[in-house]
């Protein structure tokens, strides 16, 4: 007979990119805090166990839904009312109307927060907690030198996995190739380094404005801190975010970041000290402040030192008491 909600099973979705990376995540900061973690497969079998979710669209499905497991789930982003994206719609209608049936929430920022609160799960079922930074994966990096200036964009902006033609514009890719079009004007030895799946639609759109760039794909996030170490400035055009990862992996690395007022960028950059902000969509704000990290060397170094400091107090391993709330809760306590 299967003991019931005996061990934490932690699902992603098995696409090799971001989501299966903060289930992995999970998993490490699990082991570190005592809790056994199943293997998935078993799920097929068992019933009535604590399952946990960073892909609440898959978390809301009735496959889910209906089953006999305690669930958990982040929410990252998705604002309801968002054109083009009628499955944020549907995915927080789902969360609406079954507040009973979720056991847990994990948001990274205030928006999202608001938004599952309002939804009506009730507040001791949401853990704020943001997403974390390996500091063994992104070490920080020498100073950079060399005779061009290379601007980073590290995340998937395409639709899909494949070759990502089709623009995923909740990431900003079209602002993406707005501002170095500007910027190629104004910094000559400028280039562009890519990482990411389904980059697609970028690198046609550079190519097509002569652009130099490079496209790296990394078998993983833990293998791109050579790319960051490459980059003297990393860009984050998105218009909605959960985190982006890109915020702490550039700070961690010592990279100068520029960033969208997204997700808990919002929460975690201090303008014009560890990095610097931007409205949505303004591309002249963007613009501007690439130019001022290439023409100020000041400013580089202090977005440097006090960006690897933001990063270190966002480590995950400082983040485990914030876990360990929620583990507590979902996993240790009894129905």
């Amino acid at each position: 007979m299967t003991r019931r909600h005996q061990r934490l099973f932690v699902v992603g979705d098995r696409l090799g990119w971001s989501i299966d990376d903060d289930s992995e995540r999970l998993v490490r900061t699990a082991h570190r805090l005592g809790y056994r973690v199943g293997s998935n497969t078993w799920l097929r079998v068992l019933r009535r166990q604590r399952v946990f979710q960073h892909n609440h669209f898959n978390a809301l499905q009735p496959r889910w839904l209906e089953s006999s497991h305690r669930l958990g789930l982040s929410y990252f982003h998705g604002r309801p009312g968002t054109p083009g994206y009628p499955e944020f719609d549907r995915a927080y209608a789902a969360l609406r109307a079954n507040t009973a049936r979720v056991d847990c929430v994990q948001v990274t920022h205030a928006e999202m927060q608001e938004l599952v609160l309002d939804a009506g799960v009730p507040a001791e079922r949401v853990f704020k907690i943001p997403i974390g930074v390996d500091l063994e994966h992104f070490p920080l990096a020498p100073g950079r030198g060399g005779p061009e200036f290379v601007i980073g964009s590290f995340l998937k902006d395409g639709v899909g996995m494949a070759e990502g033609y089709e623009p995923k514009l909740l990431k900003g890719p079209d602002v993406f190739v707005a501002v170095v079009d500007r910027l190629r004007h104004t910094i000559p030895e400028l280039s562009v380094l890519l990482t990411g799946p389904a980059r697609g639609y970028v690198r046609r759109e550079l190519e097509r404005l002569g652009v130099r760039h490079r496209h790296v794909v990394a078998p993983a996030r833990g293998a791109l801190a050579q790319a960051y170490h490459a980059t003297d400035v990393c860009l984050v055009t998105s218009r909605q975010e959960g985190g982006p990862k890109a915020v702490l992996e550039a700070m961690a690395t010592g990279v100068p970041l520029v960033t969208t007022r997204v997700g808990q960028a919002t929460e975690v950059v201090s303008d014009g000290e560890n990095g610097l902000l931007v409205d949505v969509d303004d591309v002249e704000a963007v613009v501007a402040a690439v130019e001022r990290i290439h023409a100020d060397a000041g400013l580089r170094e202090r977005l440097r030192t006090n960006g690897r400091r933001t990063a270190e107090a966002h480590a995950e391993e400082q983040l485990d008491p914030l876990w360990a709330n929620l583990l507590e809760a979902f996993v240790a306590s009894r129905d």
